[in-house]
């Protein structure tokens, strides 16, 4: 997890070209495990930026060398915040998706930051415009 974190941190920096903190971290699902002697590959990408927090979405793979056997180990969402030099939270430059899955990956952050307000008592579930489209 402590990897993840900064594999994350590492992308959202890159994306504000500020400090950032982690402000939440969705749920972590462990799917496979990463053995004693394989290999560990991180991927980070920023999904999308709000106005002063950024979502990362965070891929683990471990990779078996003798096997020639590479899998997908866990998987993240990390909620990063932009800093500015006086430490208040900064704004943040949009993130405009281009491929399908950039798209998909950026509408699902929509949602995903919607649940975590909610979850966290910030949003009520009437102002959740995307999961009451999503729910009917």
């Amino acid at each position: 997890m402590y990897w993840m974190d900064i594999a994350a941190g590492i992308a959202a920096q890159k994306h504000s070209n500020t400090v950032c903190v982690t402000a939440s971290v969705d749920n972590i699902s462990f799917q496979n495990p990463v053995r004693l002697g394989n290999i560990v590959s991180i991927e980070a990408q920023v999904t999308r930026a709000f106005n002063t927090s950024m979502e990362v979405a965070i891929r683990v793979w471990g990779e078996d060398l003798q096997a020639q056997h590479k899998y997908l180990s866990n998987e993240a969402h990390f909620t990063f915040v932009s800093l500015g030099s006086n430490g208040k939270p900064r704004a943040v430059p949009d993130l405009i998706p281009e491929t399908d899955k950039e798209k998909e990956a950026y509408e699902g952050a929509l949602r995903r930051r919607q649940l975590r307000l909610m979850l966290a008592g910030k949003l009520k579930p009437e102002d959740a415009g995307e999961l009451k489209a999503l729910f009917g």
